[in-house]
């Protein structure tokens, strides 16, 4: 505004200049004339207040106009704004119309599609009941008319057992009459007869009972071991399994035998250092570049193998780096067994097992049984029990799972005296493992009843592992006893003369004296001496017993 009234008072008093130095030269001549006495610099000030006065004047008056002209533009703007304003509400508000329509045309048509939906349902339910009422209908007819035939067979079934009692008692009257007249024909009573029937009797029924035994059993053995043999070599077939036997001792290489000095340390402090941090046996002796590592517990002897190997490779051996060195690679072991836990399951495709059994499947890597690597042992059993599940119909996923888990009871991180078939079930129990695979665990050493399919399956593959060649060793003494034990109860039986465990176990030999064994009781010998081996012995796979009976004439010629 201020700028406005400068620009303004500027050109006002431009246009009034020349009328004011006009004025001006008048009144200074009239002034001169007046009166010769004021100075011209008054004149001119008077005349420049008055010059400014008028101006001001002026100015306000067009200002007056200008306010008035500025209000009467903003007055049409106005108007042109609420104009366009209405303009565009009225097109807003029959888009808005249209769109309302739209949207209530599409709310009616899905409004509509609902109902009949409603209206088809309740028509197909409808007709459901329909049905369900004539199916209704049809079996109740059939239920009355089965209930009448039973009502007549009932009447029927009556009238039949009141004529059997009859003729029952028409038979046992004949029967006593019978034996009444036998009685006196034989001069014997009917008990005395019988008696002396039985004892004539009794050996040769016993003979022919045994052998019509035996022939049921060879019969039913040969329907069994058909199928059985079948399924067992289908699943032989397509597992092949490598045969891995470990020691309980470790065998460390060394560039010379020089490095068995600085191992033992001076006084003997590193190797004790060693075998204190580790619970390793360590064993040097005259054999040339090696020292032996000695301990039941595979984990240890592998930590005490890679921390040696770290020692000898760094150079620095001595109690504190022997002591940091274990430290390091028992970390560095549990996370291989994680990850060979973690490796296992992947390559059998078990998922959602609990961490715990993961890192008790990888402990098995380092843990043996008879000589058999306990991880390929249940790797080799789980996928002979996938492939038996899926031959007898059971669900091949869960055997598996059980298969692989069933010796988890070997690797407990304490020791404990609970079996550990009952030890491997409880840890699934605990981690949440179905109640099939806790069952197949607990039992597959009969410790526990078996309740399911899977846990046989699991037994049966577990004894397949075990028991073929090469898979395991038994100890010496355990071996010999079993053989052993075998010839007593051969020896236990009448009438034994000899009697041979050939086959590693597997067969039996037993020769009899023929003066007190028949053919006949020979068959009977063999039945029950194998019930006997079955019944009092524990044996991998199964054991033949084969009687022998010879006869021989001897004369002697003069």
């Amino acid at each position: 505004m201020q700028a406005f009234l400068y620009l303004y008072f500027r050109y006002v008093i431009k246009g009034l200049l020349p009328f004011i130095n006009h004025y001006n030269h008048t009144l200074s001549q009239y002034v001169y004339i007046k009166t010769n006495r004021m100075d011209n610099t008054i004149l001119l000030i008077i005349v420049g207040v008055v010059a400014l006065i008028v101006g001001f004047l002026i100015a306000k008056m067009l200002e007056r106009n200008k306010s008035s002209q500025i209000i009467n533009d903003a007055k049409k703007s106005a108007k042109g704004i609420l104009k366009e304003a209405q303009l565009e509400g009225e097109s807003l508000k029959k888009d808005k119309m249209l769109q309302a329509k739209e949207k209530f045309i599409e709310l009616k048509a899905e409004h509509e599609k609902v109902i009949r939906s409603k209206d088809k349902k309740m028509s197909e339910a409808e007709k459901r009941a329909r049905d369900k009422e004539s199916q209704v209908s049809s079996e109740l007819a059939r239920n009355k008319k089965l209930n009448q035939t039973l009502e007549d067979k009932t009447k029927d079934y009556e009238k039949r057992l009141v004529f059997l009692e009859k003729k029952q008692t028409e038979v046992e009257k004949m029967h006593s009459n019978q034996v009444q007249q036998l009685e006196v024909i034989s001069g014997l009573s009917a008990d005395v007869a019988k008696e002396q029937l039985m004892e004539s009797l009794k050996e040769k029924a016993k003979t022919d009972a045994m052998g019509h035994i035996q022939a049921a059993m060879e019969e039913a053995k040969m329907t069994a071991e058909q199928e059985a043999k079948k399924v067992i070599i289908t699943t032989i077939q397509r597992i092949g399994t490598e045969e891995s036997v470990e020691n309980c001792v470790s065998v460390f290489n060394l560039e010379s035998d020089d490095v068995k000095g600085r191992i033992i340390g001076r006084e003997g402090r590193n190797i004790r250092a060693i075998e204190a941090a580790t619970g390793v046996e360590i064993i040097v002796d005259d054999t040339p570049d090696a020292i032996i590592l000695s301990c039941f517990d595979s984990v240890r002897r592998e930590i005490a193998r890679l921390s040696l190997h770290k020692l000898v490779t760094d150079g620095r051996i001595h109690p504190a780096r022997i002591e940091e060195v274990v430290r390091k690679t028992t970390k560095q072991i549990e996370q291989e067994i994680v990850e060979v836990g973690k490796r296992t399951v992947i390559d059998l495709g078990i998922h959602g097992l609990n961490p715990a059994l993961i890192k008790a499947v990888g402990r098995m890597k380092y843990r043996s049984s008879y000589g058999q690597n306990l991880l390929q042992h249940s790797r080799e059993v789980a996928k002979l029990c996938s492939v038996m599940a899926a031959e007898l119909g059971v669900n091949p996923k869960l055997a598996k799972r059980a298969g692989l888990l069933h010796d988890i009871g070997k690797v407990p991180d304490t020791e404990t005296e609970t079996p550990h078939a009952i030890l491997g079930m409880q840890w699934a129990e605990k981690y949440g493992e179905k109640p099939d695979v806790c069952n197949a665990i607990g039992a597959h050493h009969d410790e526990i009843e078996m309740t399911s399919l899977l846990s046989p399956i699991v037994q049966v593959c577990d004894a397949i592992s075990g028991a073929r060649p090469g898979a395991r060793r038994q100890v010496l003494d355990s071996y010999i006893q079993r053989l052993k034990d075998l010839e007593d109860i051969a020896f236990g039986f009448n009438g034994v003369k000899k009697a041979y465990a050939i086959q590693a176990g597997r067969e039996l030999r037993v020769i009899v004296e023929s003066e007190k064994v028949n053919d006949d009781k020979a068959a009977a010998l063999s039945f029950e001496i194998s019930q006997k081996i079955q019944t009092d012995m524990t044996y991998p796979g199964q054991v033949k017993v084969t009687v022998i009976r010879e006869t021989r004439a001897v004369n002697i010629a003069k």
